[in-house]
Parts: C-alpha cells; sequence; structure tokens
C-alpha cells in the first residue's frame, strides 16, 4: 500500500502543477520568488484561482495583503513565544503567563536533570515544533532531539511568506506542563479579533486522532460552519465560565491590529495565554461556506498606508 501511495504521488507530481508547486516549495526551490509572486503563485495552487491584492476580498486574499504590507516590527516580537511572554504580561498581566522552566540557544544545553518530571519543550521562532513530556522517564530524549534541532534549522517565514518569523532569534524554551484532566488534550480557545473587538471564537479537538474544530460567536452559539477542519456538532463544549473575561483580554492584546488570532487556555478555572497568531492557517484554509470567508474578510479593515520592511 505504501508504495501505491509513493506511486500516486509521484504521478500527480508529474501532471499536476500547482501539486507540484506545492512540494518543491515545501523544500525551498522558489526561494528566489518575491513575496508577492510567491503568494500569488502558492495561492493559486492553494484555491486554484488568482490572488486579488489589488482589491481584495475575502479572508483569505485580506491575509496575503497583510503579510505584504503590514509590517510593523512589534509583530516580530509578538511571534516569538520567547519574547511575546513579557510583552503579553505587560499588557494584561504575569498571572495569565504559563511559567517559563528555561529558555536556550540549542538542545544541548538543557539540563534535563534539572527540569520536572513533566514539562513541555517549544521552539521560538516555528509552528510545529513541539514536545510534551509527561514522564521524564518514558522521555525519548534522542527523538526530541532530532525533531528539534530539525526544527532549529529552518526559517518558517520561507514556507507562506509570514513575515513576522524571519527575524525570530531560533531558541528553545521549557514551560510548566499544563494539564486539566489526566491524559486529555487541553482545550485550545482561538479567538479571532478584528481591531480590538473579538467575533468568532474556535476550539479544536481530536487532533491527533480525528482532528475536528468546532467554531462559536462570542456568546458560544455553535456555528454550522467549517475552516478547513470537519466539526462536530454532536460535541458538546461547556460554555467557559470565564469566557467574557477571555474576550476582554482578546480585546486588550488586538486593540490597532486588523486582525490577529489570540490563542488562551482555561486549566482550573484558570486563563492562561497559548500565542498570537497573525495569518490564521497562512491564509491558505478553506471555508464552508465560501460565505464565511468573505464574511470574515469584511470585518478586516485594512490600513490605509502600507508598511514594509524588506521584499
Amino acid at each position: 500500500m505504501e508504495r501505491i501511495g509513493l506511486l500516486q504521488k509521484a504521478v500527480k507530481y508529474v501532471c499536476e502543477s500547482d501539486y507540484r508547486f506545492l512540494v518543491n516549495a515545501a523544500h525551498g526551490k522558489y526561494n528566489r520568488l518575491s513575496d508577492e509572486e510567491y503568494l500569488k503563485r502558492k495561492y493559486e495552487a492553494v484555491f486554484h484561482k488568482t490572488l486579488n491584492l489589488d482589491n481584495p476580498q475575502t479572508f483569505n486574499e485580506k491575509l496575503q495583503w497583510l503579510k505584504l504590507y503590514d509590517r510593523r516590527p512589534e509583530y516580530t516580537v509578538m511571534v516569538d513565544k520567547y519574547a511575546v511572554k513579557d510583552y503579553v504580561a505587560g499588557m494584561i498581566g504575569e498571572e495569565y503567563i504559563i511559567p517559563l522552566l528555561g529558555v536556550w540557544d540549542q538542545f544541548d544545553d538543557i539540563p534535563f536533570d534539572k527540569l520536572p518530571d513533566q514539562f513541555v519543550l517549544k521552539c521560538t521562532h516555528d509552528c510545529g515544533g513541539i514536545i510534551i513530556c509527561r514522564n521524564k522517564k518514558e522521555f525519548r530524549r534522542a527523538e526530541a532531539k532530532k525533531k528539534l534541532e530539525r526544527c532549529m534549522k529552518r526559517n518558517y517565514y520561507w514556507y507562506s511568506r509570514e513575515w513576522p518569523y524571519k527575524d525570530v532569534t531560533p531558541r528553545i524554551i521549557a514551560e510548566k506542563f499544563m494539564e486539566e484532566e489526566p491524559g486529555a488534550d487541553l482545550k485550545d480557545y482561538k479567538i479571532f479579533n478584528f481591531d480590538g473587538k473579538p467575533r468568532l471564537i474556535q476550539v479544536d479537538f481530536d487532533r491527533f486522532t480525528d482532528h475536528k474544530r468546532n467554531l462559536y460567536t462570542t456568546d458560544w452559539q455553535y456555528l454550522e460552519a467549517a475552516i478547513q477542519f470537519p466539526t462536530d456538532p454532536q460535541k458538546k463544549i461547556r460554555k467557559p465560565e470565564r469566557l467574557q473575561e477571555m474576550l476582554k483580554l482578546a480585546g486588550r492584546l488586538s486593540r490597532g491590529i486588523a486582525h490577529v488570532r489570540t490563542d488562551f487556555y482555561i486549566i482550573h478555572d484558570r486563563i492562561y495565554f497559548g500565542e498570537l497568531t497573525f495569518y490564521h492557517g497562512s491564509g491558505l484554509e478553506h471555508f464552508t461556506p465560501d460565505l464565511l470567508g468573505k464574511y470574515m474578510g469584511e470585518m478586516i479593515k485594512l490600513p490605509s498606508g502600507k508598511v514594509r520592511s524588506f521584499s
């Protein structure tokens, strides 16, 4: 079966130019292209239509525009998983920050003997560079080293030209392991904000088995709509008791920004900040129905001036 799958991919690579572009792009074959050229080609490869940068309408189109023309220096601090802790603590308070156990320039510098039995390792400069240790006696250090060192070598900016990541210093942080129920994944409340106004909440679940995500209004009404992954109306996710406080924090962190997603956890009735995301799904996820993408696009009021720090 594996051989058949590889053969099918090989045929698809030869016959489909869009698929071929995406594969080559993932391997850095088009780093020579300007950001604008690259984003136009990748958008076309994903959605099979032309990216409209002159008059963007949809959520995804406007995110591509923001990548190119809304380049405020502080965004680099805001995506750095280490530097953002002080930034957010200064805005909403230290009590919302997941405790930091340490920060290192390379994997071999980590003093594992001094870390607690449970912890989380994260790369500061990318997406997906994370290792969760639930029991240090069973921790597979060699596998963790291989994964994190591979992540440390890559510059996440090149994948979809999310420019704030370009100049983030690659480091590894260790955070306190946070758990609400033994063995259960944390609920990650992702709040879509538009110039300080929270408008939509996404909750992901079953991420490592059959990834789904439910969408809710800010008063916790379930939406029969999907962004990239299917929803499950049978999955009853209880309205957080501290929802209003979480929305207030999201509004404070997103004020003055055309669009940013603020992620939070609620653990034992306490709210913790997760991360800030400027380009949900890199502006390359499918909306069902399409009208949702148009509706969310209308919420983004693009800045009047274009700020570009590099090409």
